[in-house]
């Protein structure tokens, strides 16, 4: 399939994880992709993979929560591929669980400024652009956290996966006319690097065991939906939340 052919896509948080598969199958259903990331050489490393395969990728190195960083990688990107259709706002990170007050207001700082003012920051870079072509699909990536609470993320990295639902529904409020999609998703437990690393295996366990579907999520099946929602086939779908978790949340 070739439905993204002549489209440009922005994915943040490109290097690994769900970033990475997002940016892998944009490629090979013909997308233009600039792969953002705060680490240089995991996100080359993919961009390779992808101009290996034939695809056209370029690698971009930025702090999502810096607007001027933020920016610069939109001028990047649309001087590169002359266009720019489709952002799927993925970066993210996570500390683990501590009791609020134990929160320092750096950390607190650091998660709110990465996982809810970056995806502020590259909406508001790449709407005038998706504006002016009257054409636009944004997906943000939120997490169950969002819905309820995180069970291994503190309470900043809640309110900051909540905070991303209640940019999504503003936005696509306001920018629908324009022809703008945006929507959100939020995974449950997907085998990634950075849920490896933080969690034990007896957590790790103990989750599992409350997921009807009985395993985690594989990031390409969560690019399967972000794909779903930035092609033209969700162009009835704005402002939508959708959840992704094998059943371990069930709203």
């Amino acid at each position: 399939m070739q439905r993204f052919k002549n489209r440009a896509a922005i994915v943040t948080g490109a290097g690994r994880g769900m970033g990475r598969a997002c940016s892998l199958a944009f490629a090979r259903e013909g997308a233009s992709v600039a792969l953002v990331d705060v680490q240089k050489d995991i996100v080359e490393e993919v961009a390779s993979e992808i101009k290996n395969n034939g695809g056209r990728a370029l690698a971009i190195v930025c702090d999502v929560s810096r607007s001027e960083d933020v920016r610069k990688a939109v001028g990047q990107v649309v001087k590169e591929f002359g266009t720019l259709d489709i952002l799927v706002n993925n970066a993210g990170v996570l500390r683990v669980t501590a009791p609020v007050e134990d929160i320092s207001e750096e950390e607190w700082d650091l998660i709110i400024n990465v996982n809810l003012k970056g995806v502020f920051l590259f909406s508001r870079a790449v709407l005038p652009i998706m504006r002016a072509k009257r054409y636009g699909k944004i997906v943000n990536i939120s997490s169950s956290a969002g819905r309820s609470t995180s069970e291994l993320g503190g309470a900043h990295y809640t309110v900051s996966k909540a905070g991303v639902l209640g940019l999504t529904r503003h936005t696509a409020r306001e920018y629908g006319r324009y022809g703008i999609n945006v929507n959100s998703i939020c995974p449950g437990l997907v085998e990634t690097p950075m849920i490896r690393e933080k969690a034990s295996q007896d957590r790790l366990d103990h989750w599992l065991a409350q997921i009807p579907l009985g395993r985690f999520a594989e990031p390409r099946e969560e690019a399967d939906l972000v794909l779903f929602l930035a092609s033209d086939e969700a162009a009835y779908i704005t402002g939508a939340t959708i959840d992704f978790n094998g059943g371990s949340l069930l709203i």
